[in-house]
């Protein structure tokens, strides 16, 4: 038997949210998915389409007051709403840098600051930060993605102390490489300088930027992701803070750690 949650999942037009969205009506769950624009999503009276931007304090609040109000309560809200943006450090402009900040990691706090009220008075609920294998190590020209997915962890991680004493429950689920459109119409990309050319030809066969634009990636499909994601949250024995999604996932963070526990071995005082 699936018992019927109500789940706020942003940035569900398409990718891994619009997967997500399906996925948790499937099981039977109410949805409010919210869109910045256009979407596809099917008409159900189990799904309520809202669209907002994650940078918008106030819609924040309004958008989460729409979910308790239309389906009774707040059971689940994942923070999906988000980009990527290649640019080395020097390339990023302040316009840039500010909205990916704003976006990433700004808007997820929005969300949760929204959330917990409700889900406190509740005495039960579950936040699911969708970050990525990038907040454990690093990629060149993708650093303020980095930035903003390593302060997400940060906040999140302190937050599900603050918060398990009211019932609620915080993951941080992790992505490797995902078959959706995040390197392609999901992606940005700064005005490239041409000393950063030779890297930008090694990291991805070509000094040229932007590449052209596509509708997929390589990776571990979308619904798959998905579905461990229903997974994960349906059992309530799976405390796990951190979640791997993907299968590459698992190696991609088993080496960045293991880069950083050999540059803390270089101190004496590490052992």
């Amino acid at each position: 038997m699936t018992t019927e949650q109500t789940w706020l999942i942003t940035g569900a037009g398409r990718g891994l949210g619009r997967a997500l969205t399906l996925a948790a009506l499937d099981a039977g769950h109410c949805v409010v998915a919210t869109v910045r624009g256009g979407h596809d999503l099917p008409a159900s009276d189990q799904l309520l389409v809202r669209e907002f931007d994650v940078r918008d304090r106030a819609a924040a609040f309004d958008a989460v007051e729409d979910a308790a109000t239309r389906f009774g309560s707040l059971d689940v809200v994942v923070n999906n709403a988000g980009y990527g943006l290649i640019g080395a450090a020097e390339e990023v402009s302040e316009d840039e840098a500010r909205e990916i900040l704003e976006t990433d990691l700004l808007g997820p706090l929005w969300v949760c600051q929204a959330a917990i009220p409700v889900m406190r008075d509740q005495g039960r609920g579950h936040i699911v930060q969708i970050s990525t294998v990038g907040a454990v190590g690093t990629m060149p020209t993708l650093g303020l993605y980095n930035a903003a997915k390593w302060g997400l962890e940060g906040f999140s991680e302190a937050m599900a102390a603050e918060v398990a004493p009211f019932g609620i429950r915080v993951t941080l689920a992790e992505s490797g490489a995902i078959a959706t459109d995040w390197a392609g119409k999901s992606m940005r990309f700064s005005t490239p300088i041409p000393a950063y050319d030779e890297l930008r030809e090694k990291l991805f066969g070509s000094p040229t930027v932007p590449w052209p634009a596509s509708d997929t990636s390589d990776g571990t499909p979308s619904a798959m992701v998905a579905a461990a994601l229903l997974a994960h949250v349906k059992d309530p024995d799976d405390a796990r803070l951190r979640l791997l999604l993907g299968a590459d996932a698992p190696g991609q963070v088993r080496a960045a750690l293991d880069l950083r526990l050999q540059d803390y071995g270089r101190d004496p005082g590490f052992d």
